[in-house]
């Protein structure tokens, strides 16, 4: 259980820095910021040197050709020399110039105000000084993100900073014929400099590859491109590559009337790795091609496992798909259940009913942490049905509660022990005929950025004689502290007897905001109100379409899935947290000798 505390805080701190990564300002935005910081910024700062009215016009004419310059490079960058390129688009690439001239804009103030008490050369050393920082930049930028030919990569790199450079280097011309002979060493190799320092930044980070015998530079571009683009091709390539072969085994509970009424599908496999990587979207598309197979409403609950079974990569996903669809063809037969019975041991409770000879148990530790629960607790259970003479048991994880305290770990006695109870109870009570009922719901206030799936809300509703339940399925990961009461009060005052809520665990809500978990928990930021009016409406529906049903449950292996194990998910994620704290700890020293060298090098040509 250590090790798998770990993990999941290895996986923290990598989604951590993935989601904290800055958002880009739209077109029009960054096209207008750039003409202010050419025109008025840059333009209007080097008035300041010229104080006249032919003063004034010269730097409206400097900020102006530096705005149409810019503009010029970046559509040539984004339209011929990087065309095929997934992530410079002329957006991505204005923004690029964009933080570029901030830095260069520094330098330039930096120069100007210097230039009063020590003359106009330190303008000329300061430019040229900010001239590399952007080359640098550009440098960083394509190294880390571009997978193009060298020679287009060394165009992009240099275009848009040597053809601003131009309009700068006519007008220190017009003050001194002879400044342009100083100037051109240093433009020609500065950019050398600048490379040089670059290799050697990514080689310290690359040689982090050994140690966790994985490309780091590959990866991170790979994780670039799906952050920037949300392309994941790239990075599941990637992450097949270094996937071993497992099976992967599947849980599924059907109701049927007439026709297909509803399923619960548990398979076990963990939605993630995050965002739309690998099994993340897993939950979502089972629910779909389920539902469209079969014209019933499907959900997909947690299983009992964490990380150590991520899935690579879609195709992988269509496999444990496919196997689902055809394993789903076959008859429920038993109309009989038991009543929903529920026993709570401290902190834990497990809640549990018995359809046929098939058990379906769910365990929480709301309003504490609910994480993710060892497969060995779910095996447990199973051979507890067993001696009960139950065929099959659904174990499922409600990963309905999470707080800023993780003891998941420290209540597994407990939980097995509620289980136990909890079996019992169940086994002792009679069963009888029942009836289902199911919709789903797709809320349009909430976004995956909110915190909701793609597969909304899905309620389940079993009644037997009296009792009514309801098994409330939000498409989300992991819910705040509370809300599952607050779930339950409402839908008691609709007059059931018992209700459960679940989360999917859906990682692909995971890694689109920023903050400490990099996803919002359902109900964080998620107007509390319509969110219970949803489930509401969902409940109700289900309710309103209760039907003599028959259950049947069917418990199967899909075999050669590739799989992220949990060593290399570890050492993956250990890589970019370490790849990133390498980054923080080289960077001023390599680049600092950097711009030590630079200044030593103005301070000779320019004098």
């Amino acid at each position: 259980m250590e090790a798998e505390s770990s993990l999941n805080h290895s996986i923290g701190d990598a989604k951590k820095h993935y989601s904290s990564m800055f958002f880009l300002p739209s077109f029009k935005k960054a096209l207008l910021a750039v003409a202010v910081v050419c025109v008025f910024a840059v333009g209007l700062l080097t008035f300041a040197l010229f104080r006249s009215v032919q003063g004034l016009a010269i730097s409206l004419l400097l900020g102006v050709s530096l705005f149409v310059l810019t503009f010029f490079a970046d559509v040539l960058v984004s339209k011929i020399i990087l065309r095929r390129d997934a992530i410079f688009s002329l957006r991505r690439t204005l923004v690029l110039s964009l933080v570029g001239w901030f830095f260069w804009l520094a330098f330039l103030v930096i120069g100007v105000g210097l230039s009063f008490p020590f003359g106009w050369l330190l303008w000329v050393q300061l430019c040229l000084l900010g001239y590399s920082v952007i080359i640098t930049l550009r440098i960083v930028v394509l190294i880390a993100t571009c997978t193009a030919a060298s020679w287009r990569k060394a165009l992009v790199v240099l275009l848009q900073p040597t053809l601003c450079l131009i309009p700068f280097v006519v007008v220190w011309v017009g003050i001194s014929n002879s400044i342009l002979i100083q100037v051109l060493p240093f433009i020609i190799v500065s950019p050398i400099i600048a490379f040089v320092t670059v290799l050697l930044f990514f080689s310290s980070i690359e040689r982090l590859s050994t140690a966790y015998s994985m490309p780091s530079l590959p990866l991170f571009r790979a994780f670039i491109i799906n952050w920037v683009t949300d392309l994941n091709a790239p990075l599941e390539e990637a992450l097949e590559k270094m996937g071993q072969d497992s099976t992967v085994e599947v849980n599924l509970l059907k109701f049927d009337s007439a026709k297909p009424k509803a399923a619960i599908i548990v398979p076990q496999v963990h939605p993630g790795p995050f965002k739309n990587i690998g099994s993340s979207l897993l939950p979502s598309l089972l629910k779909n091609k389920f539902e469209a197979e079969f014209g019933c409403d499907a959900c997909v609950p947690l299983g009992m496992l964490g990380h150590e079974l991520d899935l690579p990569s879609q195709l992988q996903n269509q496999k444990i798909v496919s196997q689902v669809i055809a394993s789903g063809k076959f008859k429920a037969e038993s109309d009989l259940a038991s009543p929903f019975v529920r026993v709570s041991v401290g902190p834990a409770t497990a809640s549990c009913q018995i359809f046929g000879s098939t058990v379906f148990l769910s365990f929480t530790l709301a309003p504490k942490t609910t994480e993710d629960l060892p497969q060995e607790l779910g095996r447990a259970v199973f051979q507890e049905a067993e001696m009960y003479g139950l065929r099959d048991a659904v174990v499922v994880n409600t990963h309905n509660s999470i707080t800023d305290v993780i003891d998941t770990n420290e209540y597994l006695s407990e939980l097995q022990t509620a289980a136990s109870k909890c079996l019992q109870k169940a086994v002792a009570e009679p069963t009888k005929q029942f009836s289902a009922g199911s919709a789903t719901v797709f809320p349009k206030e909430f976004s995956l950025k909110a915190g909701m799936g793609t597969g909304g809300i899905t309620s389940i509703v079993i009644q037997i004689e009296k009792q009514k339940t309801a098994y409330i399925i939000i498409d989300g990961n992991n819910m705040i502290p509370g809300l599952r009461e607050e779930i339950l009060g409402a839908v008691s005052s609709m007059g059931f007897d018992y209700a459960e809520v679940f989360t999917t665990d859906t990682h692909a809500v995971s890694a689109l905001v920023t903050g400490e978990r990099g996803y919002h928990p359902v109900g964080e930021v998620m107007d509390r109100e319509i969110l219970i009016g949803y489930v509401r409406e969902v409940v109700k529906k289900a309710e309103a379409n209760l039907e003599p049903c028959r259950a049947g449950s069917v418990r199967f292996v899909v075999p050669n899935i590739r799989v992220i194990g949990k060593e290399l998910l570890k050492s993956l994620t250990l890589l970019v947290d370490k790849a990133i704290q390498r980054a923080k700890r080289v960077l001023i020293p390599i680049f600092g000798i950097e711009g030590l060298i630079l200044i030593l090098l103005l301070t000779v040509l320019i004098h």
